[in-house]
């Protein structure tokens, strides 16, 4: 009977969906003081930071993929529109309109539509005034000249605290003729991956390498037919100085702009742009995300639950405005970073700075921002992250044949979009050492996060039928890569690479970048474990696996962090990593009762307990069935933000907009709803508050979408 009533939520979801799903807009009824109090507007690959100060709209373009000579993340500029008779003075609206994606801007006599079509990277900027006014519609950057990269600056980019002396953002080339405006920044030949190639010692292979940011081309063309140029004045928005390109019109009534960005590596062809009507784009764009909003929801009419299940949904539309870009979301900002010194006081920096870098990537907090879209049915979201992955595979591979002369594939924690560990993180080569490890307290031997990508790759087929054929190799070469690497370790040292039970001895390890020069690593071999299981290819890989290590604390089994480790370097707790993001523990699983005493006696897990950032124990108390534990939490995951926008958060230990403690506030929120045992069968509402009345739908393994109702404590079904 309990499998039939589930069947019957599984497979009525068309009869509970009688109506589509339309979120509710976001709506400002007041003007911003600055950047920092602006609204995420986006989509393709482009984000948008919406606000209206002083009277004047203002928006910044970033696209993913605008990586320059140092592997900053370069913004594409900001816009700025004045209309004569300051009509935003009075009637003021700013909505955002989550059914189609689009920012509505409306004060007296005057209505604005700014929206980004969803299939090519270009924005559309509609003016729709009353009667005839003037205008003047100006382009602002800061890259108008050359501009030195400081040391206490030099985080933006991949050389990070070692910046050279010549390390020098350069100047756009910026060309205004009549209604148009084209901006355009290439690259040098030489580049930070020349830097990293040699400070990695990695000078005999570097033919062999790849290298994205030579001769990189970034491209933007603005088209205002309504406009004509006029000239160019000096200006400073907050810390930074610019130069505007003024475009003027005595006259205007209505009119569209349209801002089409490009960016291509040197051997790659330039985007080719459609010619479609607006009404076509429009129509286009709307209609996804109306389907976007379809695939999955969370709705309550508790008072107490509606912020927070606001802030899921303002979150996911945040990730859709990227949905189809070459490059991932990035954990420190996304494509919605804003002037720096509105985030931290100390960095009055240009709009180009975020912390923890632009190119490169920490694989621990980027992962989070990806498992949520499983369940939310937005798998085709996580193309642009599982491809970065295989763009960076041949350096990955050549790197560790080179060094180590042995088959598979090391990805750092600490990674380049070029596949190799960032140059200053990978720290400084003692002579006699080796140079494939990283000689950073944090990072070194930390080599097992791209193991969750490959799960991640593996359950996209598994829910949503994700074709992994071309990831395959991936998969293959991270698997192999720790079979082969710790039988080499063996070897170096001059003894037996398999315990008297025939299983791998992974030493030196880590967990993660906290349990250090570990031996057997909890975290590392339930990856194993998880990854070996789902990919089911390599039996005899699969069979030198070692058993998850355990301890007790305080009578209580535990799970260990590893069998023995040297020293305590962060604040993760990689002894729950079984629980999730591997699953060999948990609801519906054995040995529940070991899982939950790690979770509650632990003392380093008690120590380390927080809701912050990447933090993961709201997403451990749901997975582990602790209710209350996991409300809590998860309810200090999903409070507002210090900005405007709710979903802006503060930087804890990254950047903001803090994207991974997005990601993680989905994951612990879905788990709350839905788990699933191992043989598939579902768990609804497994850590969730009876008192909370909720409706959700959400997808699980079999392709199959899942709406469940808790209403007054009890699960209501069709």
């Amino acid at each position: 009977m309990k499998k039939s009533l589930l069947l019957l939520i599984v497979f009525s979801a068309s009869i509970l969906q009688a109506a589509d799903y339309l979120p509710q807009d976001y709506v400002w009824t007041s003007q911003s003081k600055n950047a920092s109090e602006s609204m995420p507007c986006g989509g393709h690959d482009i984000g948008l930071n919406v606000w209206v100060e002083d009277g004047d709209l203002l928006f910044y373009l970033q696209q993913s993929g605008w990586f320059d000579e140092n592997n900053t993340l370069l913004k594409a500029g900001r816009w700025r529109l004045h209309i004569e008779g300051n009509p935003f003075a009075k009637d003021f609206e700013q909505r955002l309109c989550l059914s189609d994606g689009t920012i509505y801007i409306k004060g007296t006599g005057v209505k604005v539509h700014l929206w980004a079509d969803v299939f090519e990277p270009i924005v559309f900027m509609e003016l729709d005034a009353q009667r005839k006014t003037g205008a003047t519609l100006s382009y602002e950057s800061w890259r108008y000249h050359d501009r030195q990269v400081t040391k206490a600056e030099c985080q933006q980019c991949s050389y990070k605290w070692n910046v050279p002396q010549d390390c020098v953002t350069l100047a756009d080339k910026i060309i205004p003729s009549g209604h148009r405006l084209e901006v355009l920044h290439v690259n040098k030949e030489q580049t930070v991956f020349d830097y990293t190639v040699t400070r990695e010692g990695l000078d005999p292979i570097k033919p062999q390498l790849q290298n994205p940011l030579a001769g990189r081309k970034m491209r933007l063309i603005m088209e205002a037919p309504s406009f004509t140029y006029k000239g160019i004045h000096q200006g400073q928005y907050v810390s930074t100085d610019y130069q505007a390109w003024d475009f003027t019109s005595q006259d205007i009534r209505k009119t569209v702009v349209r801002i089409m960005a490009d960016n291509h590596e040197k051997e790659a062809a330039p985007h080719s742009f459609s010619n479609l009507s607006l009404k076509t784009y429009k129509k286009r764009s709307s209609s996804w995300w109306h389907d976007y909003w379809q695939r999955s929801w969370i709705i309550s009419d508790n008072e107490e639950l509606k912020p927070l299940l606001r802030n899921y949904e303002l979150f996911r539309y945040m990730l859709g405005c990227n949905a189809y870009s070459e490059w991932p979301t990035k954990f420190n900002g996304g494509i919605f970073t804003f002037d720096p010194v509105f985030v931290d006081s100390a960095a009055p920096f240009t709009p180009d700075y975020r912390k923890w870098g632009g190119g490169t990537m920490t694989a621990q907090n980027q992962r989070l921002v990806y498992w949520p879209l499983l369940k939310s049915g937005d798998t085709d979201l996580m193309k642009a992250q599982f491809d970065t992955y295989l763009r960076m595979l041949p350096n990955a591979r050549t790197r560790t044949k080179f060094f180590w002369s042995h088959d598979g594939a090391c990805f750092a924690e600490q990674i380049e979009n070029f596949g190799l560990p960032n140059p200053t993180e990978y720290g400084k080569f003692r002579e006699g050492s080796d140079r494939g490890v990283e000689r950073n307290a944090w990072l070194e031997y930390e080599w097992d996060t791209v193991l969750e990508f490959c799960l991640m790759i593996l359950q996209a087929k598994d829910y949503a039928d994700f074709d992994i054929t071309p990831y395959e190799p991936l998969i293959r070469d991270c698997l192999t890569f720790f079979d082969a690497h710790y039988q080499y370790e063996a070897s170096k040292r001059g003894v037996k690479a398999f315990d008297a039970d025939g299983k791998l001895i992974i030493y030196p390890g880590s967990g993660c970048e906290t349990y250090k020069m570990a031996y057997n690593p909890s975290s590392t071999i339930a990856a194993l474990m998880a990854v070996h299981q789902a990919w089911g290819k390599d039996s005899a890989q699969a069979s030198h696996i070692p058993e998850i290590p355990l301890r007790t604390v305080e009578d209580k089994t535990c799970i260990a962090p590893a069998i023995v480790w040297a020293r305590i370097q962060n604040v993760e707790t990689p002894q729950l990593y079984p629980v999730f993001p591997w699953r060999i523990y948990g609801l519906g699983r054995p040995h529940l009762d070991i899982a939950r005493n790690t979770y509650l006696y632990d003392p380093h897990a008690i120590e380390m307990r927080s809701s912050k950032g990447w933090k993961q124990d709201p997403i451990w108390a749901a997975c582990l069935g602790l209710t209350d534990e996991a409300a809590r939490l998860m309810k200090e995951k999903f409070a507002d933000g210090p900005y405007r926008f709710p979903a802006f958060w503060e930087p804890a230990f990254d950047w903001a907009p803090d994207c991974n403690r997005g990601g993680s506030a989905m994951i612990s929120l879905q788990e709350m709803l839905l788990q699933e045992t191992p043989a598939g069968e579902l768990l609804l509402f497994p850590s969730w508050p009876k008192s909370w009345n909720v409706k959700f739908k959400l997808h699980a393994t079999g392709g199959r979408s899942v709406i469940a109702e808790m209403k007054d404590g009890k699960i209501i079904t069709p």
